[in-house]
């Protein structure tokens, strides 16, 4: 809670003294900074970008009906609200005080939402609350015989209540959908603080509009998301990775092509392009041969027999032209492949100290024509580009590298990231396939049809009459 001194106090001063005096009585004093004391609840993982915020206050209620109450106060007083998970995104979803709400927004922050939750075994179901973090989910989930699929980079941090409300995915998206594909029923807070229960514990339900999926991908813009109940698989007995690398992308390429074709649906069909192979090379399992200039990696998952069936046959898929061939049996071979993978992007950064990345989504049999294209965008504008992600997906990580302390530097990055959002409108992709829209590409989603984000404002404007659910996110502005 703060102290103000009257006497010297400003306005905003004093509204932040009120504001953290009436969520003190809500969650407790402990819970509410006014200022805001914590640094990274004003950033996610945009720092290259310099998206820093400012709020009114940050508070950390415990419960549900806690996060009711705080946005029923949100909503009388005409205060908007920023949620925030764990602050892994990367389109500026939850940084506050950089749209239409400048310094007035309220950051709440779902980190008390914790608990144990539910497992059901024999159903294939689990409850958890929003503020458990994929990673613990992913353990718990194990541990009673379970599989949740979607498997994001950041799973160590990023909070399940995250990823239902950017519909996140990974790699293993490719076969096993992204989270809203798993996810059965929601508890949430809707924009004039009423707690409410969508879906359920049944697999299925068309009782109603489907309020789950609305919720699933709405960044915030729709209600806060305390409670996820998921579908859960049986947990695989095997996960085998197969990684080849090849001297050009023409050979990458048509290895994707062979793959897509095996009649195995893998788990993951990744790939890598020469500049995100040179720069994960040092960590890369027994070395990267010379001359690498494209990885493909794909992955089985399932019994013991199945698994090793599938992994044969796309290895034989895949091996035609390539310059070596990974098969991993032992966990420790697997883990470190799968280390290498998750690893990637950090060692993009490290290059050259900075990244802008993307993640355009292109219809899967345009893969090529991205990756020419994004290779022609970084020689117009001079600058280093590399790409790699989810090639089954279509999902291209289209990444400007760059030295975060040059401004003229960081300037053309910026420009030449805009630019690579062109090319998956003019290939017939999309803007975003996992990291969302946040505040980073909401501008360019006026290129969306008109109709389309029409209905988008109309379910905005009945679910959030007033606006105050992060506003100037996900929804391009008025």
């Amino acid at each position: 809670m703060s102290d103000v001194d009257t006497t010297t106090a400003t306005p905003d001063d004093r509204a932040a003294a009120a504001a953290a005096r009436d969520l003190g009585r809500i969650v407790g004093e402990a819970h509410v900074q006014a200022p805001v004391t914590q640094s990274e609840l004003l950033q996610d993982a945009t720092e290259t970008r310099g998206l820093r915020g400012s709020a009114l206050a940050a508070v950390h209620p415990g419960s549900a009906e806690e996060t009711a109450a705080v946005v029923r106060w949100a909503a009388e007083q005409g205060v908007p609200v920023v949620p925030r998970g764990g602050g892994t995104g990367y389109s500026g979803g939850a940084v506050p005080g950089m749209g239409p709400e400048g310094a007035n927004a309220l950051v709440l922050a779902t980190d008390r939402l914790t608990g144990p939750g539910e497992i059901v075994p024999e159903a294939w179901r689990g409850t958890f609350p929003a503020g458990v973090t994929t990673h613990d989910l992913q353990r718990r989930c194990l541990e009673a015989g379970l599989f949740f699929g979607p498997n994001p980079g950041s799973a160590e941090a990023c909070f399940i209540g995250g990823n239902v409300a950017t519909n996140a995915g990974g790699p293993r998206s490719f076969r096993h959908g992204s989270v809203r594909a798993w996810v059965s029923g929601l508890e949430a807070v809707l924009a004039d603080g009423q707690l409410v229960r969508l879906g359920g514990n049944a697999r299925k339900s068309v009782e109603t509009l489907d309020l789950v999926g609305l919720l699933c991908g709405s960044e915030g813009t729709l209600g806060v998301i305390t409670e996820v109940t998921l579908r859960l698989q049986p947990a695989p007995e095997a996960a085998l990775p197969v990684l080849a690398v090849y001297a050009d992308r023409e050979a990458g390429l048509n290895a994707l092509a062979y793959a897509m074709a095996s009649g195995v649906v893998p788990t993951a069909l990744e790939f890598l392009d020469g500049g995100a192979l040179r720069a994960a090379a040092a960590t890369f399992p027994g070395g990267l041969p010379d001359g690498a200039a494209f990885a493909v990696m794909a992955e089985a998952l399932g019994t013991e027999e199945i698994a090793r069936i599938e992994a044969d046959a796309l290895a034989e898929a895949i091996s035609e032209d390539a310059l070596r061939v990974l098969r991993p049996t032992t966990r420790s071979e697997v883990d470190e492949i799968w280390r290498w993978r998750d690893g990637v992007s950090l060692s993009v950064v490290a290059a050259r100290g900075g990244k802008l990345s993307e993640d355009v989504v292109v219809p899967a049999d345009r893969l090529g024509d991205a990756l020419s294209a994004i290779d022609r965008l970084g020689e117009e504008r001079g600058v280093e580009v590399t790409s790699w992600g989810h090639a089954g997906d279509g999902i291209l990580h289209a990444t400007v590298m760059v030295d975060r302390d040059d401004p003229e530097a960081l300037r053309a990055a910026t420009d030449a990231a805009h630019g690579m959002l062109d090319i998956a409108f003019d290939l017939g992709g999309a803007l975003s396939g996992e990291h969302g829209i946040g505040l980073v590409k909401r501008d360019a989603t006026t290129r969306l049809d008109p109709g389309v984000l029409a209905a988008q404002q109309a379910v905005k404007d009945a679910l959030d009459p007033k606006g105050i659910m992060n506003p100037g996110r996900k929804l391009p502005p008025r």
